[in-house]
């Protein structure tokens, strides 16, 4: 029984790479990644969904709620909040927001974000044990990396999770991860750029 950990669909900020507002949708490719990856998760089977409350995420992990399935939503997988940056294009950046000492104007720094991690992959682990199946967890970018780099026992890591990537983890410790970032749901159309967060 497994941790399946899952970055959400694409959305217009990730097409057009700009940094990403809280509120933003997923776009048409997106919802069809959506549809591609609970098709993949339905086979599979799980036992219940946690889910970012960020609205990219809930739409990514709809699909999923089916035979009365509740999604459970927190704020603790929330993607970093990059605060005032956030609706603006990466090519007009005039600093790496990515930088460990980099504190964006009214978000979160480096090392507060990854203590959040920290209590969302506790509240994951948490879950899991309570389960008699594989857990769905649905949320962004940087938490699935924080989450692997972090938490988990896993080779070397991509330099971004793709939008529906499927990392599957060992639900104790070490939790070794048995894939990371795996996109074989999605049909070349749903592909679409390599774009980040």
């Amino acid at each position: 029984m497994t941790i399946l950990l899952i970055r959400h669909g694409e959305t217009a900020g990730n097409a057009t790479r700009v940094v990403q507002p809280p509120d933003i949708p997923l776009n048409e490719r997106g919802i069809r990644q959506a549809a591609q990856l609970a098709e993949r998760l339905l086979a599979i089977g799980f036992a219940h969904v946690l889910c970012s409350d960020l609205v990219r995420a809930r739409m990514t992990a709809e699909p999923l709620a089916v035979h009365g399935m509740v999604i459970e939503e927190t704020p603790l997988l929330q993607e970093r909040d990059f605060g005032d940056l956030r609706g603006t294009p990466y090519a007009e950046l005039t600093c790496d927001p990515f930088a460990p000492s980099y504190v964006p104007p009214n978000g979160e720094s480096v090392e507060v974000f990854h203590r959040r991690v920290a209590q969302a992959f506790a509240l994951i682990v948490e879950r899991r044990r309570e389960l008699p199946g594989p857990l769905v967890v649905v949320t962004h970018g940087l938490v699935c990396h924080a989450m692997v780099e972090n938490h988990a026992h896993a080779g070397p890591l991509p330099e971004h999770f793709d939008n529906t990537g499927v990392t599957l983890l060992e639900p104790a410790p070490p939790f070794i991860a048995r894939l990371i970032n795996c996109t074989q749901h999605r049909t070349a159309e749903s592909r679409g750029a390599l774009a980040p967060r």
